[in-house]
């Protein structure tokens, strides 16, 4: 593994995530003008381009790169079938109670939980209920609860022009079912051999009820999700591999600390209804708490069998160098691209003495350099800024352009939304044809060539 960057060394405690991400312009409540509408949000322009850097590097690392993985985009929408075949319409529901007062619903396996502090993973709705009712659980505002209901995930919708043609469908739940249903098309449009994979990035939705942890857990949501197929007899042998994919690309490609990562054993009582075996790739953020940001699932046969019961088509693979018959396994690696974001920002926020500073590899950064004209009212600084802006552009390195304020002034406001280097273009420039070259986390200044900047730039991108 190459080496990792430096790593924060105060956590931001006195201004949280949210709040940052709103007021620099990563993340914005969705519909706020309207009081905002709960477990949504939308992405602003450094929040956006954000995103993109993750799905690039993403399908960089796990599609491009190999000659055994291919692309999908499937659809939103699946045939309704699609989902009793997966299991989703009878397993994937919470168990939900509502605030009589506020009539605010929650999870009510996670109030247990918290109030209680046991584990509900195997208790059943009957078990919860019982629970509730015996040590009179209230909601977090006080008020009483209603009684628990079962409560599907699954966004449904109505399809069709009129009234009298509207059918019921869902949004899809997850992204993956695309890949299971497409399964026999890649493998004879592509002429693929298995072991394969199939990769996608693509947006799901669900009923979620939780509302507390931001974009950590959403309604609709962004999933970058690998489906690796193999022959069962090999499946311990590639999980493995996966396992260790994983890992090096958030450390090498997201810049962020290996100590910081654990592979969580799911239990059998709480694994997945597909999971063969199940380990949840989790992130600890500044405050402690471990969020998870991928499952890495050995899911069996489990989805191409019941495609094939409920669709009567031949999933079984015919290896053409043994001649063996089997029905492939799949194992999953699914990361939440929102939760990714979440992540970055979190373990890159740190508040020191005189500044914020997001310290983002260059590589995740919304932008990677600032340029600057030392003073705005002077053509000739204006003119030459530009011009080394449009150089560093045509090079594709990311360069954004500021001339507010005093030169100070924006110094701070580019560490602060993770600009790794801002240049400057001084008098000096102008005779010499060098500019003022500032690092963002030592704050050190040199003086670079123009000519040499673009080489100076990819090198730090490179090695970040």
């Amino acid at each position: 593994m190459k080496k990792v960057p430096s790593q924060p060394t105060q956590p931001a405690q006195t201004e949280s995530v949210s709040a940052f991400a709103k007021r620099r312009g990563f993340v914005f409540p969705s519909s706020e003008i309207y009081g905002g509408f709960a477990s949504t949000y939308d992405y602003g322009p450094l929040g956006a381009q954000m995103l993109k850097n993750i799905r690039d590097s993403w399908w960089s690392w796990f599609v491009e790169s190999r000659i055994d993985v291919v692309g999908l985009d499937g659809a939103v929408f699946c045939h309704p079938k699609t989902w009793e075949a997966s299991g989703h319409v009878a397993s994937f529901a919470d168990p939900l109670v509502e605030d009589k007062v506020t009539h605010q619903r929650y999870r009510a396996d996670h109030l247990i939980e918290e109030a209680l502090d046991i584990k509900t993973a195997t208790l059943s709705f009957e078990e919860l209920q019982t629970a509730i009712d015996k040590h009179q659980l209230k909601s977090p505002d006080g008020n009483p609860l209603t009684r628990l209901k079962s409560f599907n995930l699954l966004v449904e919708a109505r399809l069709g022009s009129t009234d009298q043609t509207k059918a019921s469908a869902y949004l899809r739940g997850e992204t993956c079912q695309n890949i299971f249903l497409q399964y026999l098309n890649v493998l004879k449009s592509q002429s693929k051999q298995i072991p394969f994979g199939i990769g996608q990035i693509g947006k799901a939705f669900r009923n979620e009820v939780t509302t507390k942890d931001f974009i950590y857990r959403t309604r609709e949501f962004q999933l970058m999700e690998l489906e690796y197929f193999v022959n069962p007899s090999e499946g311990e042998k590639w999980y493995e591999f996966w396992r260790e994919q994983m890992l090096a690309w958030v450390v090498n490609e997201l810049g962020l600390p290996e100590k910081k990562f654990r592979f969580r054993p799911i239990p059998d009582q709480e694994k997945s209804h597909y999971a063969k075996k199940q380990v949840d790739f989790e992130f600890q953020s500044s405050s402690g708490k471990w969020f998870e940001i991928s499952p890495l699932n050995h899911r069996g046969d489990w989805d191409l069998s019941r495609h094939q019961q409920y669709s009567g088509q031949n999933m079984i693979y015919l290896d053409p160098h043994t001649g063996e018959k089997f029905m492939p396994n799949v194992i999953e690696i699914s990361f939440g691209l929102d939760r990714l974001l979440y992540t970055l920002l979190d373990n890159a926020l740190t508040r020191e003495e005189d500044r914020v500073v997001l310290k983002l590899s260059p590589k995740m950064a919304p932008y990677q350099v600032a340029v600057f004209p030392l003073v705005k009212n002077k053509p000739e600084l204006v003119t030459k800024a530009e011009a080394v802006r449009n150089l560093l552009l045509q090079s594709h390195v990311r360069a954004t352009w500021d001339q507010r304020g005093n030169i100070g002034k924006r110094y701070l406001s580019q560490d602060e939304i993770g600009t790794p280097v801002c240049v400057t273009i001084d008098y000096q420039t102008l005779e010499d044809q060098t500019a003022t070259v500032r690092d963002r986390d030592t704050k050190k200044q040199k003086r670079v060539a123009i000519d040499q900047l673009v080489a100076y730039f990819q090198k730090m991108i490179n090695l970040n």
